[in-house]
């Protein structure tokens, strides 16, 4: 059975409330509970209209007493911004709330433009180099394992307990891959966002891959742009407020997601249409039939354990009914262990 999860950016729909998408990002948590879904993961984003997580840590505390069974976690973490001693920190609490439903996925991406980027780091960003050094400290720090003459060697990590969260590296790059491999633990690939070379990376992954405490065995999931749609035409609708929003990212403008009835008025010159065009390969819009048989085309080709899903809609409505139609054609209800 083919393991499906969902990663939620918090969209914020034009003519909606921030309030109204955090809202329904508690609703869909407890919906992908119920079906089935693998694990939950909130994004972190800065400064920005059209998402509204800046702090997936606390959204966790909120969704892991909401819900029941589902894994939650980061997807991800900007860690660069952060002391990993902090970040242990606060993830070993979420596990100790919530034992053995924590994930912890970290990526070195600022979440936002430079100058936002600057401000979240109090001037101090551009710190993407070392990365790798902080994800070593996290596995160090979680398994009490730090170096000698590490500063945070010998420093009480509370809280003590038995279970830890479950790290991951995310990323759309080789340069994620390869680092997960040599430290051993899941990768995630962000198809997302980088719809090529994800097949190489995630073959390198694999390859490479060095067993840990943390994981014995390579763990991939790729990350994938899906709406799911009842109709051909209700998915051609769907898709006109995702061209949109994808021309509106390609000029710089931050606006919050355009809803469908945007998307459908809209009318694009020459430059725009060959926006739109380039990045269609980075969605899967369509039926459930259309949809599945190209995510299971898109499993097969990057080996992948696990998929996990980003929908991003014109409506909170079409969202929630996408995943439910995923969830039906995947026939999640039989699976109900993370």
């Amino acid at each position: 059975m083919t393991l499906l999860s969902v990663l939620d950016q918090t969209p914020v729909i034009a003519g909606c409330s921030v309030a109204d998408a955090i809202a329904s990002t508690v609703d869909l948590a407890q919906l992908a509970d119920d079906l089935g879904y693998t694990r939950y993961w909130c994004a972190e984003h800065h400064g920005l209209r059209g998402v509204a997580n800046p702090a997936p840590e606390v959204m966790l505390a909120r969704l892991g007493s909401v819900t029941r069974r589902i894994r939650i976690g980061s997807g991800g973490v900007m860690l660069p911004y952060y002391s990993p001693f902090k970040l242990a920190e606060q993830f070993m609490m979420l596990e100790a709330l919530f034992p053995g439903r924590i994930d912890l996925g970290v990526g070195r991406a600022p979440g936002g433009d430079m100058r936002t980027a600057q401000a979240v780091a109090a001037g101090e960003y551009n710190r993407g180099d070392i990365f790798p050094q902080q994800v070593a400290d996290l596995l160090g720090l979680m398994h009490g394992a730090l170096p000698d003459g590490h500063i945070a060697r010998g420093v009480l990590l509370q809280p003590q307990i038995d279970t830890r969260p479950k790290l991951w590296i995310l990323g759309s790059s080789e340069f994620g891959g390869l680092l997960a491999a040599q430290l051993g633990i899941p990768f995630s690939f962000a198809h997302f966002i980088n719809p090529h070379f994800g097949a190489r990376v995630a073959l390198a992954y694999r390859e490479r891959f060095q067993p840990s405490q943390e994981t014995t065995q390579p763990y991939l999931a790729a990350a994938v742009f899906v709406i799911c749609a009842d109709t051909e035409q209700e998915a051609a609708d769907l898709e006109k407020a995702v061209d949109l929003r994808r021309v509106q990212m390609a000029y710089g403008l931050n606006e919050p997601i355009p809803t469908i009835e945007q998307g459908i008025e809209q009318q694009y010159g020459e430059r725009e249409q060959l926006v739109v065009d380039r990045e269609k390969q980075r969605s899967i819009i369509g039926t459930p039939e259309s949809v599945t048989e190209r995510l299971h085309a898109l499993q097969e080709q990057f080996k992948a354990d696990e998929l996990i899903v980003l929908t991003v809609a014109g409506s909170y409505r079409a969202r929630t009914r996408s995943y439910e139609l995923l969830a039906d054609a995947f026939q999640l209800g039989s699976n109900t262990t993370p």
